[in-house]
């Protein structure tokens, strides 16, 4: 299983920052969050690339049967781009590049803002 990070958001402290599992390699970002019956409110992936990247962050719902919050961080740690992904829709890309793509439950959807600055932190 991933590690788990904490994203904080540096712009809007939060009460609780959310929780994901670190996915930088192939078969985890593949794997992703298909197949599961629910995500818990805190529970959450984040998907790591190697660079930034508008196609490379995209992201598929096929075999996601819930909806998710996805929020799409740059390598500067700036959030560009945040979106409700509805479960079995075919594709999802970011308006701007992006290096890492945290996904979490849709409840947390108010935690990040477009321009708000996050860091990344083991628990």
């Amino acid at each position: 299983m991933a590690r788990t990070v904490y994203v904080i958001n540096l712009s809007r402290p939060l009460k609780r920052p959310a929780m994901a599992g670190y996915c930088d390699s192939f078969s985890c970002r593949l794997r992703g969050l298909m197949f599961r019956p629910r995500l818990e409110p805190d529970e959450g992936l984040l998907l790591v690339e190697k660079r930034d990247s508008r196609l490379d962050t995209s992201i598929h719902m096929f075999f996601v049967s819930f909806d998710l919050a996805v929020f799409w961080i740059n390598s500067e740690m700036t959030l560009v781009d945040k979106v409700i992904a509805k479960s079995w829709k075919p594709a999802y890309f970011p308006k701007e590049d992006a290096k890492y793509t945290l996904e979490i439950h849709p409840n947390r959807w108010g935690d990040y803002e477009i321009g708000d600055k996050v860091e990344i932190k083991d628990v």
